[in-house]
């Protein structure tokens, strides 16, 4: 994990300099997602991904463009930015050498991308087009050995077994809307994505209770969080200074017709497992701004998203930690 970091900060560092400065209204985001603090190690075991509100045209305009076909909104109102990021996934017992056919396949996501956003009165819309590799490329094994060497567990076994290496891209889109009734916002979630990596339509909604609320709810890994400069500026305009803090919970309901991490690569041959066509999350957490510095808590339940010979191994709860800076 420490060398995916250094590589994101290198890159943040570099797009900087180049701008000589971040412009007014930048964004960096940090998003972490692992199981440790709910003591397991197994199938979506970590993530991590690093977004940065500034401009590299090569990958922010693809998103962009979409983003306004879509929704024939004005160019000059879409917010776009840049992140690089990375999934890993493994089966239940990771000190287990040889090849366990019918439970998850070991593999990993490496991943760029470019995300825009158009943020108008209670709707929040948000494209975001990844590229990256799936298997050996995308350094899953030397990403969760250095970090069980770090926090000193026993290292994984059976790495040997992962997913044949490929291309793989993915295109999301996803819509918020927010309603407030008494003091409680309900913001309701739908949105699609198409790619070799997932293809599934999705929706949901979370309720939050708080003060001096903004933004459209927690964020996540997933598509829709307000990583992108100026977008939360564009969307609060009235908003107050002061602690701002929330306390949510929601759902996300998924139909999935593919998922490369279950059905196995698209060009090669190799370890697969039958795929759930209906998977769902249930969250909860809290969330804080100060100024410009942002943090939300989500601890995520998720639904089997594989058969197993019991019916019952593929449930896992994990957390999701966000933190944002404003400029």
């Amino acid at each position: 994990m420490s060398r995916i970091l250094f590589v994101c900060l290198a890159l943040v560092v570099s797009v900087v300099f180049a701008q000589e400065g971040p412009p007014v209204g930048s964004e960096f985001e940090l998003f972490v997602e692992n199981d440790m603090w709910a003591k397991t190690d197994r199938y979506y075991t970590n993530g991590i991904k690093f977004g940065i509100g500034l401009p590299l045209e090569i990958l922010e305009v693809p998103a962009k463009d979409l983003l306004q076909q879509l929704t024939d909104g004005n160019a000059d109102a879409i917010h776009a930015g840049v992140f690089l990021g990375q999934n890993i996934y493994t089966p239940r017992n990771i000190h287990v050498a040889t090849p366990q056919p019918g439970d998850r396949p070991w593999t990993a996501w490496l991943y760029v991308g470019g995300v825009a956003q158009l943020a108008r009165d209670n709707r929040l819309e948000t494209v975001e087009i990844d590229v990256g590799a799936v298997g050996p490329p995308a350094l899953g094994k030397q990403v969760q050995t250095e970090w069980h060497k770090l926090i000193g567990v026993a290292t994984p076994q059976g790495w040997a077994n992962q997913t044949t290496g490929e291309v793989a891209f993915l295109a999301s889109y996803l819509q918020k809307r927010k309603y407030s009734l008494n003091g409680l916002e309900v913001i309701p979630h739908a949105g699609v994505t198409l790619g070799t990596v997932m293809t599934m339509a999705r929706f949901g909604a979370t309720a939050r209770f708080g003060e001096n609320m903004t933004g459209f709810g927690p964020d996540t890994i997933e598509p829709g969080g307000a990583i992108l400069h100026d977008t939360r500026r564009a969307a609060n305009l009235d908003r107050r200074d002061g602690l701002e803090w929330s306390a949510f919970a929601g759902f996300d309901q998924r139909l999935v017709g593919y998922n490369i991490f279950l059905d196995g690569d698209v060009f090669h041959h190799g370890p697969s497992v039958n795929r759930r066509p209906h998977v769902f999350d249930l969250t909860a957490g809290i969330s804080l701004r100060w100024r410009a510095v942002r943090f939300s808590w989500t601890r995520v339940h998720r639904s089997e998203e594989f058969y197993t010979a019991t019916s019952s191994g593929g449930r896992q709860t994990f957390d999701s930690l966000n933190l944002g800076v404003e400029f």
